[in-house]
């Protein structure tokens, strides 16, 4: 029975999208709100299913441990990201010099 309500969700989806193509000389607010209409059927049969139900707990779980996590501040952030363009400044140079010497050497091996 789960297959079933699981199919039966996803050929929601399917014919919500082909019927918002299909339909395209209505309004485009009208043709969104109708496939977020049967997006949302079919979002509730397939929670009906062992599989949703699974889902939805994994995603509760997950919220759960988002909050656990401790965010950097913002001077935190902003010295990180200084640090950042600063590494990949001096990378760059590196590089450009590294290019450079080659450069100069193929021209001198090369004539």
């Amino acid at each position: 029975m789960d297959t079933a309500k699981l199919l039966l969700a996803v050929v929601l989806l399917v014919a919500g999208i082909a019927l918002f193509y299909f339909f395209e000389e209505y309004s485009t607010l009208v043709r969104v709100l109708g496939l977020l209409a049967i997006s949302g059927v079919a979002v509730f049969i397939g929670m009906q299913s062992v599989a949703g139900r699974r889902v939805w707990e994994f995603a509760k779980a997950s919220r759960g441990e988002v909050r656990k996590v401790v965010w950097p501040s913002r001077q935190e952030t902003i010295q990180t990201t200084l640090i950042v363009f600063a590494m990949v400044l001096l990378i760059g140079i590196v590089l450009w010099l590294f290019d450079m010497i080659l450069m100069w050497i193929v021209k001198a091996v090369t004539g």
